[in-house]
């Protein structure tokens, strides 16, 4: 289900309008703040987030008596500045460090409630099956944010296609790229835009939600993916600080976790998204 979606942040109204304008979203100002005694409003990415939620909307949250409605975003903007102004009552996108890093950039109060799943970020080409057989000079290209960017970093490094500098943290940038044996050039989109840069690009790392999106299976496509081992990309359900207590958010997060949903995303994904107990 894609449903329609609109920030409620005066500030910058414009610029959200032709944003919404460029994307086809839309919705109605304010849809979160009808208080705890109506619909929780959560925003997600359509895949997987929103196939999660749409299945606790249609089998799972009635027996529980929530009433859950689902507001679709394309980016990784909106979801957070739309909770931190209050169109939102919650959102499931992002993982803790992409939180922690709106939180520090843009003075925000969001809170995570519950983890839920992990989408791994892929290494995907149209030329080369193995990374480490990456040609010489070859243009990888990586998330142009700071927490994913560090991220895709972290999954080349893994395999040893680059070496990063000791103290490289999780704002990790090609500027802390301690060791580059094969002269890799990093182009760094925009996420939403790396599935079409395999068309130019010899291989980009492509975060979950958009790779599934494009029509890529990680767990078949990708040349490199991440291990759910220690790993502290797992997507949270993330709500304004304050509000974890709402008896909404509680039953969303009973849910999310639920052996129900486990054995959805199982049987949906087949390993391309991953429970977050998963090992």
């Amino acid at each position: 289900m894609r449903k329609s979606v609109k920030s409620a942040i005066p500030a910058v109204a414009a610029a959200l309008g032709l944003a919404l304008a460029a994307t086809g979203c839309g919705a109605d100002k304010g849809s979160g703040s009808g208080g705890k005694d109506g619909a929780l409003v959560v925003g997600a990415t359509a895949v997987p987030a929103g196939e999660v939620l749409a299945y606790i909307q249609k089998d799972l949250a009635e027996k529980e008596g929530l009433d859950l409605e689902i507001k679709e975003f394309t980016d990784y903007v909106l979801p957070n500045t739309s909770l931190q102004e209050g169109s939102l009552d919650a959102n499931l996108y992002q993982h803790q460090p992409f939180l922690d890093d709106f939180n520090k950039s843009k003075n925000g109060d969001l809170v995570p409630v519950t983890g839920a799943y992990l989408p791994p970020m892929g290494v995907y080409s149209k030329g080369v099956k193995d990374v480490t057989k990456l040609p010489a000079g070859a243009t990888v290209a990586v998330p142009n944010d700071a927490t994913n960017e560090a991220r895709a970093l972290q999954l080349l490094a893994s395999e040893g296609v680059i070496e990063l500098k000791k103290d490289a943290g999780q704002t990790a940038t090609p500027a802390d790229i301690a060791s580059n044996p094969k002269k890799l050039t990093f182009s760094e989109l925009d996420p939403a835009q790396l599935p079409r840069s395999l068309e130019d690009a010899d291989a980009a790392v492509i975060n979950n939600n958009y790779a599934l999106d494009a029509g890529l299976s990680p767990k078949k496509d990708a040349i490199l993916l991440e291990s759910a081992k220690d790993n502290p990309y797992v997507n949270v359900l993330a709500v304004k600080k304050g509000d974890e207590s709402d008896p909404r958010v509680k039953k969303l997060a009973k849910l999310l976790t639920s052996p129900e949903v486990k054995k959805f995303i199982e049987e949906k994904y087949q390993g391309s998204v991953l429970t977050a107990t998963a090992s």
